[in-house]
């Protein structure tokens, strides 16, 4: 074998520049970048160094032989050709990872198959042994990339990959892997900080894993130095002398830089859980006199009190995945972006995130920008100066997230965010309805209710009072609006309800709310379970603003609930897709001889007996679950008063066919009405926009439209929000 190979070197997708820079660094000639991987050439000793000292790599190929081929049986020649005992011996284990497709080769492990067969048909000897295949610990590595025609055949030189360390055994929600950690720490200059005896700090630490790889770097120590298993260890080809060299070298660089003063590197975690975690994989790191980490949250993060410490704060915020993180994530970029400006001035800051609208709301001005991909996510990275004549006055706020320019500093601030113009205008509005329905509320001893319904039509949401919570939800834009200016009005106006309601921002939670298919709006999105009391009318209700997309109270419907109260009294009560039962709650606050509820979901009917027992309710309400329909006619009781308020439309899987309110109404209203004792009264509504009542229901029955009545002044501005009708036996 010649002195000098080919290697490849993988990497995650983004980080290809970076590798390039690093691996010529380190001694790699004739760089060239392809997809996710750099190659070059180079000898042994290089190559050993690259595994040891790769920051960003994934894996290092050392390329045997690059062959054509047209088909399958091409594949095995090209691998059968090789010198396969100068490799591994005959009774030795392998792995085979095959990528690419093409010649014939149409699943990876097809093509994999036939590169073992010709390894293995090779080095079989007279005696009959034959290497064997051993996936988790093998002594050779082989990888076959096919592009374009062309077999690549190499050996893994790394083992698993190099971007597992070995200190970070217990990780958070969404690790980030080490080899991207080293990729932003490198983008955000923490290499020349580190040299100038700059600090660090994470205020959203998690597991340590930025602090962690920080150290190495600021410490000369070897990524990879710990590792004792290599892809080379058991190769035939492998040359200890030639190991041991590169091994030893390392290890004194990383005596020498350990034995020098720690540099100040900090991080802080608000989630109790993470923190044993994360000193555990520092101490496993031997970095427990470098790096320490704290409890703390964001909003009272401050690196170090004596001004003259400076350095990096670099942080990759948590990514919102859960229904209604929005309204949260906004308010932990500002809160990050206030603490900066009061606590790092003259610090460089750094930030990773999957969702770089929210970056826009700090109040910096990021001065550079990096695209990166985190897996299959793309990612920016955003690089900020924390100094004055970067900081984002609200006025030019918009400016920014428009463009990314801002003309005009302001100065350092204590007080909240400033508002943009446009959050502005959306928290007087806000302040103006609070105003106007707070004395009304009071006066009804109403404490939820809704505030804000679209009154202004760039701003497209409903935003509802639940005593000292708010709930918004965001209607879908039409197709005609920019997603982008859609997205940059919710950002401001999530901005602008804490200040203009004075509420806890941790209190103000956010659902999209788009055309929902089938059962989906009762679905549950989160498992917060996190209920709370509110009153109406006398009565104790639970609502949940987390886990689902309705909360368990239909605020439009209050109007009708009270009614029901007032007339239930010694009267039998039915209430059809009953949902959390709260009309049902006020029924019997009024009175009611007996009640029945019927629904077809479990959840809603476990929520209807909370609520029921919440006011101290229980034997004479029965709770049934079934089809609504299928129950009518089974049902042989009578009724003095009913309530229906179906869903649009329903195809729950334990529902016989599909539910749709225009089509069935007559049918429904028809079987209700047969249960409906003489002298009594229905009350029937829905939410659906185009609903037309059908004539016939109108000839048979005594029926009267009664949805003006049924709308308090919070429902004023969107009067449609719901029809409803009173019907009679004539």
């Amino acid at each position: 074998m010649s002195d000098r190979f080919e290697l490849y070197l993988t990497c995650p997708k983004g980080l290809e520049g970076l590798l390039a820079e690093e691996a010529r660094g380190l001694g790699l000639d004739d760089v060239r970048e392809h997809t996710s991987a750099i190659r070059g050439a180079a000898d042994m000793e290089t190559a050993y160094r690259l595994c040891l000292w790769s920051r960003l790599a994934n894996r290092v190929l050392l390329v045997l032989k690059r062959f054509s081929m047209k088909n399958a049986d091409d594949l095995y020649d090209g691998v059968h050709a090789v010198d396969w005992a100068d490799h591994l011996a005959a009774d030795g284990t392998l792995a085979v990872e095959f990528s690419g497709h093409g010649s014939g080769i149409d699943n990876t492990h097809f093509g994999a198959l036939k590169v073992k067969d010709a390894i293995v048909d090779k080095l079989r000897n007279r005696e009959g042994l034959r290497p064997s295949v051993e996936k988790v610990d093998p002594d050779v590595r082989v990888h076959l990339r096919l592009d374009r025609g062309e077999a690549i055949l190499s050996l893994d030189l790394s083992g698993h990959s190099l971007h597992q360390r070995g200190y970070r055994l217990q990780q958070g929600a969404a690790p980030l892997k080490e080899n991207l950690a080293a990729a932003v720490l490198i983008r955000a200059g923490w290499p020349r900080i580190a040299a100038e005896g700059g600090a660090l700090a994470d205020p959203m630490c998690g597991v340590g894993t930025f602090l962690v790889e920080a150290a190495m770097i600021a410490a000369d120590i070897a990524p990879n130095l710990k590792r004792e298993r290599w892809g080379f260890s058991a190769w035939l080809g492998h040359v200890p002398a030639t190991w041991r060299k590169v091994h030893e070298e390392g290890l004194a660089r990383a005596q020498a830089g350990l034995a020098k003063p720690p540099l100040w590197i900090r991080g802080y975690e608000a989630d109790p859980r993470l923190i044993q975690p994360g000193r555990n994989n520092v101490e496993r790191a031997g970095l427990g006199d470098w790096v320490k980490i704290y409890q703390g949250e964001v909003s009272t993060f401050e690196p170090r009190p004596d001004q003259n410490q400076k350095g990096l704060v670099i942080s990759n915020p948590p990514y919102g995945e859960r229904l209604g993180d929005e309204a949260s994530l906004l308010y932990l970029y500002q809160n990050f972006g206030e603490r900066l400006r009061q606590a790092c001035m003259g610090w460089e800051a750094a930030v990773f995130t999957g969702a770089p609208e929210l970056g826009k709301r700090m109040g910096i001005r990021s001065h550079k920008q990096y695209a990166f991909w985190n897996g299959a996510l793309p990612c920016k990275l955003l690089l900020f100066k924390v100094q004055p004549d970067q900081f984002v006055t609200g006025e030019r706020r918009e400016a920014q997230a428009d463009n990314g320019e801002v003309r005009r500093p302001a100065a350092v601030a204590s007080e909240p965010a400033r508002l943009s113009e446009g959050a502005q205008m959306f928290a007087n509005r806000l302040q103006k309805n609070l105003k106007q329905l707070g004395k009304w509320a009071r006066r009804e001893q109403v404490n939820c209710y809704r505030l804000y319904d679209a009154d202004m039509p760039e701003y497209a949401l409903a935003v509802d009072l639940y005593q000292d919570w708010v709930h918004v939800q965001e209607y879908a834009a039409p197709r005609s609006i920019d997603p982008d200016k859609a997205q940059a009005r919710l950002l401001d106006a999530l901005a602008a309800i804490p200040q203009a309601l004075n509420i806890d921002p941790q209190r103000v939670v956010l659902k999209r709310r788009e055309r929902q298919s089938g059962t989906r709006q009762y679905e549950r999105q989160a498992t917060e379970g996190r209920f709370q009391e509110v009153n109406e009318g006398g009565v104790k209700l639970l609502v949940n603003l987390t886990d689902y997309l309705d909360t368990g109270l239909f605020l439009d419907h209050r109007p009708m609930r009270m009614r029901i109260q007032r007339e239930a009294n010694g009267k039998r009560f039915l209430n059809l897709f009953c949902y959390t039962a709260t009309a049902t709650v006020h029924a019997a606050k009024g009175g009611a001889r007996s009640t029945t509820s019927v629904d077809l979901s479990k959840t809603y009917l476990d929520w209807a007996r909370r609520n029921l027992s919440l006011n101290g309710f229980s034997e004479r309400n029965r709770l049934e679950q079934g089809d609504v329909m299928a129950w009518l006619e089974a049902n042989r009781d009578s009724y003095d008063l009913i309530f229906i308020d179906p869903p649009t439309f329903s195809n729950s899987k334990r529902m016989e066919g599909v539910f749709d309110v225009q089509r069935d109404h007559v049918q429904l209203l028809d079987l209700a009405m047969a249960r409906l004792a003489p002298g009594g009264v229905l009350y029937f509504s829905n939410n659906f926009r185009k609903f037309q009542l059908d004539e016939h229901v109108s000839t048979r029955y005594a029926v009267e439209e009664i949805s003006a009545q049924t709308l308090d002044p919070d429902f004023a501005r969107n009067n449609r929000i719901h029809r409803a009708w009173r019907l009679q036996l004539r």
